[in-house]
């Protein structure tokens, strides 16, 4: 499993981004993969990178059909491979879940 954390935005729009990010957690929360929005990032989990990145390439076409300027994009990708891994475990490793 895949666990990545991702902030997209526009940069070019003004001190207040919030229309552009709800459409951004739209597209993620309808793409079937297990999503944790923030108040930071959105935190995904996806089964392999094409998944995964199929749906930062739809978040991404988004901001550029609503003609944004500059696109920010902060990725991290944790994709543990000796053993199943999700957001749910890594909290209940740290007590928080």
């Amino acid at each position: 499993m895949i666990i990545a954390s991702l902030a997209i935005f526009p940069t070019s729009e003004g001190a207040s981004v919030s229309k552009y990010v709800k459409e951004v957690i739209k597209i993620i929360e309808s793409s079937g993969l297990k999503s944790y929005t923030g108040g930071m990032s959105t935190t995904i989990e996806a089964p392999d990178l094409k998944s995964l990145f199929d749906v930062i390439e739809k978040t991404h076409k988004k901001l550029v059909d609503m003609n944004v300027k500059r696109i920010h994009v902060d990725l991290h990708i944790d994709h543990r491979l000796d053993k199943d891994s999700s957001v749910d475990k890594k909290l209940r490793s740290i007590g928080k879940k």
